[in-house]
């Protein structure tokens, strides 16, 4: 699940090839999620998804992740099939979710490193998760791709797009010895257009695997999140997406909404997007 290998025609406004869509509820009926993944405009795909609701030590888990592929689709489909894995098996998964996160992220990308020392050509990913544990939503992220939330009707951004040019990134790359250039936008040695990255190993001493992470209570205010690849971030805003959702109880067809109305937009890139819709009026369990 995630990857959709298929040409797609850009002929017309609909998308000639529906996108991969699908959603599920959470066993306690606290949540549900929808997802849409479509290659856009483009004739390859390196976007990919992972949603899993799990029993982890019998406490129900979330877990939504989308990762945006460059340079192929080895880094992404790596990320996508190990990530969650190293992160349950975290020891302190439940007693310091933070860390457990942060290891994760970079085992998941060590360990990718190692995999890549007979490939020829450079490939890395995005990643941008969300993580729910009881009462608690725990987002993560590195490179571009986005997490935002729906509060009190407001649109929150819960993660922050790894560019070059932001100021603190830049001077991390040039204290670590790399530079940043113009070349037709802001690039790590000229090549990367994002600061962090899985995989990247030409690179990876400037283009590193922490991600930031926040953390979030999940109360009544607390309606919706977004995670979308920046094939959606291009042409939707941050308030244009939670007002497209926010009528739309039924987190698939959110979903579909929101991979619909970027294509429509003139979107040029894949498009992949997972909403978590969160249900205050079904009691805890006890």
């Amino acid at each position: 699940m995630g990857y959709l290998n298929c040409v797609f025609s850009s002929s017309g406004s609909q998308f000639d090839e529906a996108p991969v869509s699908g959603g599920g509820l959470s066993q306690n009926k606290r949540f549900s999620y929808g997802y849409a993944s479509s290659p856009g405009k483009r004739s390859s795909m390196e976007d990919f998804y992972e949603t899993q609701i799990c029993s982890v030590d019998g406490q129900i888990v979330g877990l939504f992740g989308v990762f945006d592929g460059h340079g192929g689709v080895r880094a992404a489909e790596y990320v996508k099939q190990n990530l969650f894995n190293n992160l349950i098996s975290h020891p302190k998964f439940f007693t310091d979710t933070k860390l457990a996160i942060a290891d994760a992220y970079n085992h998941t990308d060590s360990e990718f490193l190692k995999s890549e020392n007979n490939q020829h050509r450079d490939a890395g990913s995005t990643a941008s998760t969300a993580v729910i544990v009881g009462d608690c939503l725990l987002v993560a992220n590195v490179g571009d791709s986005r997490v935002i939330i729906c509060r009190d009707g407001n649109a929150i951004a819960v993660s922050r797009d790894h560019k070059p040019d932001q100021s603190d990134e830049r001077q991390r790359i040039e204290d670590a010895g790399g530079f940043v250039m113009w070349a037709g936008t802001w690039r790590v040695g000229g090549v990367l257009a994002v600061s962090r990255a899985f995989g990247d190993k030409l690179l990876k001493q400037y283009v590193v695997a922490d991600p930031e992470i926040e953390e979030e209570v999940i109360n009544g205010s607390l309606q919706f999140l977004i995670l979308a690849s920046d094939g959606l971030w291009d042409v939707i805003s941050n308030e244009e997406a939670v007002s497209l959702v926010q009528p739309i109880e039924d987190a698939v067809a959110a979903a579909k909404r929101l991979t619909q109305e970027a294509f429509d937009r003139g979107s040029g890139d894949n498009i992949t997007c997972i909403v978590v819709r969160f249900h205050h009026d079904n009691p805890k369990p006890t």
